[in-house]
């Protein structure tokens, strides 16, 4: 039995950064074998075992053989027979098919140190087109590893595109869209990851909606960028810059001007009532990739009172009350400062306007609080029943916001 460290703790290892996870390869055991030793087992498709006192970990060394169409159609083989570089041949990326011996030393039978070095994302074999996750799994990669300057190699972006074409990512089911798609809006640059399935192909089979919005002009006196899918690339970068690794954020930020592609032709560059226009879109695509409840109800949120956001010095108190009621903002008070992230990471989300200030979202911040403070007991000690409570409460919350300086 041989054991060996292998994938993002190896790669992120020789890169400098913190390894949060580690998986192990075992060479040369049997099921038996590792029960003997301790280790339970976990896996269901193939034989994985977890270490009897770190929980981590250990799969055997395995090969796969394609026997259908999407993510569940392969076979696996594990047996003692298996060696580590046939294991590692199955994986994705060069730089994740790379392992370490228990002494530390480097086992890289595909040149993934030099890929690392290089900053290149390159397949390990062409075997890569058998599984279409890898499309999806690559681009996440692009956006985690963007900001080092990595890029996709030609030959690998070509297989991607072959995917396409072959129709291999047709069968990619919701559940792992969405996997990888929050994994990558929890990256620090996650427009790569739109660039990336954009350039293969991927993003009109996965993301209709977000594709649509390329190519869509906006008034360049708002948004110099003018293409409003350049627009969403901003956007999401500016919501990893504001709420780090928060994919509820990110995903409200993907999705928030999905109207904008709705337009009518003759109504461009501008965009009356796109946030109207884009709830449905916003449900679909929710609905289609079965996302969380909250991402689905904040998103369509974010698009319906975006620009409410940006007008708040404009409106009234009584409106800003109404804004913070369709919030639910005094049930789940937590809402209010994702929301403004996303407005936040929206208005930012322009050519030469990333560090403009949003003054709006401290005043919205304090709104919230000043209404928040306002408590039905005094109201209720003077006698006040029924429905009259509520009025109360109200009245006062709305005076409470009319007392704060509004400052732009």
């Amino acid at each position: 039995m041989r054991i060996y460290l292998v994938g993002g703790a190896v790669r992120d290892r020789l890169l400098g950064r913190d390894v949060a996870d580690r998986d192990f390869v075992v060479v040369g055991a049997t099921p038996d074998e590792m029960r003997a030793a301790g280790y339970r087992p976990v896996g269901k498709d193939f034989p994985v075992f977890l270490h009897p006192a770190t929980q981590e970990e250990y799969a055997l060394a395995r090969t796969e053989r394609k026997t259908g169409h999407g993510y569940h159609g392969f076979a696996f083989h594990a047996d003692p027979s298996v060696t580590l570089e046939q294991d590692l041949e199955r994986r994705d990326l060069t730089i994740n098919a790379m392992a370490m011996d228990e002494r530390g030393e480097l086992v890289d039978p595909f040149a993934g140190r030099r890929d690392l070095e290089q900053r290149v994302l390159r397949h390990v074999s062409p075997a890569f087109v058998e599984d279409p996750v890898r499309v999806l799994r690559v681009a996440r990669f692009a956006a985690r590893y963007a900001p080092l300057g990595f890029r996709i190699a030609d030959e690998t972006l070509a297989l991607m595109r072959r995917m396409v074409d072959d129709g291999e990512v047709d069968h990619l089911v919701a559940e792992r869209v969405w996997t990888e798609t929050r994994k990558a809006l929890g990256e620090p640059a996650p427009s790569a990851f739109l660039r990336a399935l954009r350039a293969c192909g991927a993003l009109r089979v996965v993301f209709p909606e977000v594709d649509a919005l390329y190519g869509v002009p906006q008034r360049a006196e708002f948004h110099p960028e003018v293409d409003t899918g350049r627009h969403i690339e901003l956007v999401l970068d500016q919501a990893a810059r504001l709420a780090p690794g928060d994919d509820l954020v990110g995903w409200c930020a993907l999705v928030h001007d999905l109207g904008k592609a709705l337009t009518p032709q003759d109504e461009l560059p501008r965009h009356v009532m796109h946030e109207q226009r884009g709830r449905e879109p916003v449900r679909a695509v929710s609905a289609r990739l079965k996302v969380p409840a909250e991402h689905a109800a904040l998103a369509e949120l974010v698009c319906r009172f975006h620009l409410d956001a940006h007008r708040a010095f404009e409106l009234r108190p009584e409106t800003v009350l109404k804004l913070l009621e369709s919030l639910d903002a005094f049930r789940r008070p937590e809402r209010v400062a994702r929301f403004l992230a996303a407005c936040e990471a929206d208005k930012r989300g322009r050519l030469g306007l990333a560090d403009e200030p949003y003054p709006q979202a401290d005043y919205l911040r304090a709104a919230h609080a000043a209404a928040r403070a306002i408590d039905a007991a005094p109201f209720v000690a003077r006698g006040i029943t029924g429905p009259k409570v509520g009025d109360a409460v109200r009245a006062a919350r709305i005076a409470a916001i009319a007392s704060l300086e509004r400052t732009m």
